[in-house]
């Protein structure tokens, strides 16, 4: 490819019409959003058939082309048959980047670059359903035969990877970013009229699902007490937290207030005087860094993914000992000031030019091994 060349890349947005679309609903909106405003890259949308618009929040940032079926019908027939190809909506396309590990069909000759967060439907298997569990083992195994690259969020599914048998040669690192939004003390007392939210508090955000951790976190606010802040939960229900949804509207001194808008994120955050991330399993962790570019101390697990976003710049607990997760919480809101000056320093440092620069290289570098 030549200097001034333009890569035609065809990214997909799929995840952005499910219900709780997540952290891999942030990275697609906000990639497309960082692709779309450099000069080497074409991007177009590919979705599945749909009747109704992408989740509020989710739009994608680029222009978008529906495939002829969608649901699970897409999902069977793009892993069983290679069909629909995305060319038939896109027309000719340089790569195909699949921002999630269900790789759509492509002609064999075109690249397929594939963005893997996480295996954890291999190290938790217990918290997804049996479907689920067999959509990403057979997903896994065609993105492991037939992308030319895969793109991990994290050293941590990058390692992952390896041992699930991908070639190291394959595989990139490129991690996240946040996009900096400007918060007003008026838009933190907004949110608080609209939330109804304490005047102080904790909060966790999050899809509610089994890996979140809710449950412990939950009870080291208990074993807490007093001597803490109201904890608000901010997230959609997930699969399997129907019960957990009823213990958080029964709890006392938990505020539950279930999805935020996106507009409202920011401030919620801002308005927070700790983030409790105590994930279980992360591919990435991207609350750690929206709530660090709000200059809110956070608290989250060792020894995974949320540890490297976290970079220094928040308080480490086990996340499987309700007392580490406690004390933490203790700790942070003591370390408040420090903790927020360098979750700040931290996440200046992650944008999604950064990421966008990375898998712009990963196109170039797809293109070439597909030309040899």
């Amino acid at each position: 490819m030549g200097a001034m060349s333009r890569v035609r890349v065809a990214l997909t947005f799929e995840q952005c019409w499910r219900r709780s679309p997540g952290g891999t609903g942030v990275a697609a909106v906000e990639l497309g959003r960082a692709l779309s405003a450099r000069d080497d890259v074409d991007v177009v949308g590919v979705v599945g058939r749909h009747r109704r618009p992408a989740t509020a929040g989710y739009e994608p940032t680029v222009d978008v082309r529906q495939l002829p079926v969608g649901g699970p019908a897409l999902i069977e027939s793009s892993l069983r048959f290679g069909w629909p190809r995305v060319e038939r909506a896109t027309g000719a396309i340089d790569v195909l980047h699949a921002t999630s590990i269900i790789p759509f069909a492509t002609s064999s000759s075109v690249p397929l670059v594939v963005t893997v967060h996480d295996v954890a439907f291999l190290h938790h298997p217990h918290y997804f359903t049996a479907r689920g569990r067999s959509v990403f083992a057979r997903s896994l195994a065609v993105v492991r035969r037939r992308a030319t690259l895969v793109l991990c969020s994290s050293r941590s599914t990058l390692d992952d990877c390896v041992a699930n048998g991908f070639d190291e040669r394959r595989l990139r690192l490129v991690p996240l970013g946040v996009r900096s939004r400007a918060t007003s003390p008026n838009d933190v007392a907004r949110v608080r009229a609209t939330y109804a939210l304490p005047d102080e508090y904790l909060l966790f955000v999050g899809t509610l699902e089994p890996r979140k951790n809710l449950p412990r976190l939950l009870d080291a606010h208990a074993q807490l007490g007093s001597s803490v802040p109201p904890l608000v939960v901010a997230g959609g229900v997930g699969w399997g937290s129907d019960d957990l949804a009823a213990r958080l509207v029964g709890s006392p001194n938990v505020r539950f207030v279930g999805h935020v808008a996106d507009a409202d994120l920011p401030a919620v955050y801002a308005g927070a005087s700790v983030m409790c991330y105590p994930s279980l399993m992360e591919g990435f962790g991207l609350p750690i860094l929206e709530a660090m570019s709000q200059g809110t101390a956070v608290v989250t697990s060792i020894g995974t993914s949320t540890e490297e976003v976290a970079g220094g710049a928040a308080v480490l607990v086990d996340p499987r000992d309700t007392g580490s997760i406690a004390d933490g919480i203790r700790d942070a809101l003591v370390r408040r000031r420090e903790l927020s000056q360098r979750g700040i320093e931290r996440a200046s440092a992650a944008t999604w030019d950064a990421t966008a620069e990375l898998v712009a290289r990963a196109y170039d570098d797809a293109v070439a091994m597909g030309a040899r």
